[in-house]
């Protein structure tokens, strides 16, 4: 079957190799029997889960050995388009061989991101992100069947989106992954928010716990803040991987561009009268010029100031003190 069988040229460029090759040669298509179970020495289980958003449907197939509850077998028919039957088959892959209790851990963007035919490029175009989402639900739901309880009460997360049953934890982890800005990007790649448009903002038909509107900002903070955890880190992890010559200059560096010109614009100065290492951690004698000697706050506020900059911009372990 050549690429515009399926879809559109221009369509196909949206959906990874993997997930071509899935879809058109499955390798976990099927079913297992009581009799192929009993013979494995595993409890046969069989769980259903379909998405009301777009009338697609999966049925799961799980031997589990009991005594160490390990799926040693498992395999899914499915009803629906060819990225539901590409994202079955790749979370049948991923929950071979664990425990039932580890499949449990598998979310749908790990079944979207097994299909990736690199990490930077999306398997699926973003409408068809629901698929992995069903594929996760049908794990939850064979999971209760075998604990012998509801699928809900395995639920340790909050649910967003009813219709296209779609958890906060997976919508933050989207917006994360694809750089999301807008909430019409969430709905592309989720469906959250495609049907009632309750969960879109406050205001709608249903009153809701949470709104796409407030986690796609309170995510992007979050991100912002993550980015400059990250860069901090970077930047300490180069300051104590340096010798001790290259952590002296760095740092009068840091004084004469962060440090002096604050403290010379009120009329006084700082010099740095030297740099002892104590078994790691590095003591910063400093001397006060100008207006700052002598000054009041000098050995309180001032030097907390000084302190902390060092710290923010260079590393935190450094020690200020006045001599």
């Amino acid at each position: 079957m050549g690429k515009n069988d399926l879809i559109g040229g221009s369509l196909w460029d949206h959906y990874s190799g993997v997930v071509a090759d899935r879809m058109n040669n499955p390798r976990n298509l099927g079913e297992i029997t009581e009799e192929e179970a009993k013979t494995l020495g595993a409890k046969l289980i069989v769980a259903d889960w379909g998405a009301e958003s777009c009338g697609d449907a999966v049925r799961l197939y799980w031997a589990v050995d009991e005594k160490t509850e390990k799926i040693v077998k498992a395999s899914f028919k499915s009803f629906g388009c060819g990225t539901a039957i590409a994202s079955s088959d790749m979370m049948v892959d991923l929950c071979l061989g664990k425990t039932v209790d580890e499949a449990l851990q598998i979310t749908n963007i790990d079944v979207e991101k097994a299909l990736r035919d690199n990490p930077d490029e999306p398997a699926v175009p973003p409408q068809k992100m629901h698929c992995s989402v069903m594929a996760y639900d049908v794990i939850k739901q064979a999971a209760a069947i075998y604990k012998g309880t509801d699928k809900e009460a395995l639920e340790d997360q909050d649910m967003v989106c009813e219709c296209a049953q779609v958890t906060l934890s997976t919508i933050k982890d989207v917006i994360k992954i694809n750089d999301l800005k807008t909430v019409e990007e969430i709905t592309e790649y989720t469906k959250a928010g495609a049907f009632c448009k309750s969960c879109v903002k406050p205001g709608g038909h249903e009153e809701k716990k949470f709104y796409l509107v407030d986690i796609l900002r309170d995510t992007r903070v979050e991100m912002a803040s993550d980015i400059e955890k990250e860069k901090a880190k970077l930047e300490a992890e180069k300051f104590v991987n340096k010798s001790f010559f290259q952590k002296s200059k760095l740092i009068q560096a840091f004084f004469d561009a962060e440090i002096r010109p604050m403290l010379q614009s009120d009329g006084g100065d700082i010099e740095i009268v030297d740099i002892v290492d104590n078994e790691g951690q590095l003591e910063l004698q400093v001397r006060y010029q100008g207006a700052c000697h002598g000054c009041a706050s000098s050995s309180a506020g001032t030097l907390y100031f000084i302190e902390g900059k060092v710290h923010d911009g260079l590393d935190n372990s450094i020690k200020v003190t006045i001599v």
